[in-house]
C-alpha cells in the first residue's frame, strides 16, 4: 500500500486549495485516514482525521471550521479541503493511513498511523 498526496501550492491568504491523498491497493474502505502537518523547525501536527466509513471526522482547534476532510472509497482517495488560508497554515501536508480491520474509529497522533505519504507543500502568503 502506498500514499501519493498532491494538490500543494503557494496561495494568497483568504484563498483555498484542495489537496487529495490516492491510496494504492485493496481495502482502502479500512482505513482510516488523517492529515497532519509540519512547519520548519516543528513537529508534525494533527489536521483532521476520518473514519473508514467516511462517517465521522475530527478537526483541530487551529482548522476546524475552515477546513474539511472526506473520502471517496470507490476512488481510494482522501481529500483535505482548505479555505480561508492563513500564512500560519505554511507547511508540508502529510496524509497517512491507519488499518485496523473491523474497527470505525480515528486517530489524532502520528504514532497511531501506519503509513505516510510524501508530503505536498503548501505555501500561503500574507
Amino acid at each position: 500500500v502506498q500514499l501519493q498526496a498532491y494538490g500543494g501550492g503557494l496561495v494568497q491568504a483568504g484563498e483555498s486549495l484542495r489537496l487529495s491523498c490516492v491510496v494504492s491497493g485493496r481495502a482502502f474502505s479500512r482505513y482510516a485516514m488523517g492529515w497532519f502537518r509540519q512547519a520548519p523547525g516543528n513537529e508534525r501536527r494533527f489536521v483532521a482525521a476520518i473514519r473508514p466509513s467516511g462517517s465521522g471526522t475530527n478537526y483541530s482547534d487551529a482548522v476546524r471550521g475552515r477546513f474539511t476532510i472526506s473520502r471517496d472509497n470507490a476512488k481510494n482517495t482522501v481529500y483535505l479541503q482548505m479555505n480561508s488560508l492563513k500564512p500560519e497554515d505554511t507547511a508540508v501536508y502529510y496524509c497517512a493511513a491507519k488499518g485496523r480491520p473491523g474497527y470505525n474509529g480515528m486517530y489524532g497522533y502520528p504514532s497511531s498511523y501506519d503509513l505516510w505519504g510524501q508530503g505536498t507543500l503548501v505555501t500561503v502568503s500574507s
